[in-house]
C-alpha cells in the first residue's frame, strides 16, 4: 500500500486570509510590533508557536501562550473558514485515490481544527486519516513529529510513502522520518527553500503531484 500525506496550508488551500488576519489579531491585542506582508506569509505552514518565538524572541512564555489564545480566538470564530480550495487540487486527489493510493493530512494545525475545515469543506471523502497538532500546539507541533505520529498511526511503511507540501518544514519532517518528499511550488515555498530541506523531487501545479508521487514511489 502506497501512503501520500498531504500538508494542507499551501497544498491544499490557500489558507493566507484566514492566517494573516488571525496573526494581525493576536498582534494588535498584544501591542506588538507589525510585520511586512511577507513576514506575515511566512507564518504559514510552520508551527505557530515556533513562528510566534522567532519573530518575537522576547516574549516570554506565558506571552506566546497569550499569543496563541488571541490567534485562535479569531481563527476559530472567523478566520478558519477563510481560504481557498487550489484549483485542479480536487480533481488530483480524486485521480490519486483512483489509483489506489492511500491519502491522509499531516498538517501543523490543530487536529481538530484540520477536522472542522475539511467538514465544512466536505474534504472527509478524499482522506483516509487527518492529522496535526494536538489541541494546545504545546506538543506534536513540528511536522516532524506529526508525520512520525501519522506513520504509526496509519501503519505505512516509510518506503511507500511520500510527504507532500511547499515549505520546507515539510519536506524535512519527511526527510527526518526517512520518508521520500515532494515539494510543490504553487503554495508558499518556492524551488530554493524546498531543495535546501532535501525535497526529493519537485512539481509546479496540482495536476503534477500524479506524476511526481509515481517517480518516488510507484
Amino acid at each position: 500500500m502506497k501512503h501520500l500525506f498531504f500538508d494542507f496550508d499551501g497544498t491544499i488551500a490557500d489558507s493566507e486570509q484566514g492566517i494573516v488576519k488571525s496573526i494581525k489579531y493576536f498582534i494588535e491585542k498584544m501591542r506588538l510590533p507589525k510585520l511586512t506582508d511577507d513576514q506575515y506569509r511566512q507564518f504559514i505552514g510552520p508551527a505557530l508557536v515556533t513562528s510566534i518565538r522567532d519573530f518575537y524572541p522576547d516574549l516570554a512564555d506565558d506571552d506566546v501562550f497569550n499569543a496563541l489564545k488571541y490567534y485562535q480566538e479569531y481563527y476559530q470564530s472567523e478566520g478558519i473558514f477563510q481560504l481557498k480550495i487550489y484549483p485542479g487540487i480536487l480533481e488530483e486527489l480524486s485521480a490519486l485515490k483512483a489509483a489506489g493510493y492511500h491519502l491522509h493530512i499531516a498538517s501543523a494545525k490543530p487536529e481538530v481544527m484540520i477536522n472542522r475545515i475539511n467538514d465544512h469543506f466536505k474534504l472527509n471523502h478524499y482522506f483516509d486519516g487527518e492529522y496535526g497538532a494536538t489541541s494546545d500546539e504545546r506538543t506534536r507541533i513540528t511536522k516532524t513529529a506529526i508525520l512520525e505520529y501519522a506513520l504509526k498511526q496509519t501503519g505505512a511503511k516509510q518506503a511507500d510513502s511520500v510527504m507532500i507540501g511547499d515549505r520546507n518544514t515539510d519536506m524535512l519532517g519527511g526527510f527526518e522520518n526517512h520518508v521520500k518528499t515532494l515539494g510543490v511550488t504553487y503554495g508558499f515555498g518556492d524551488v530554493p527553500e524546498l531543495s535546501a530541506a532535501h525535497a526529493s523531487a519537485i512539481v509546479d501545479r496540482p495536476n503534477e503531484i500524479h506524476r511526481g508521487v509515481a517517480q518516488l514511489v510507484g
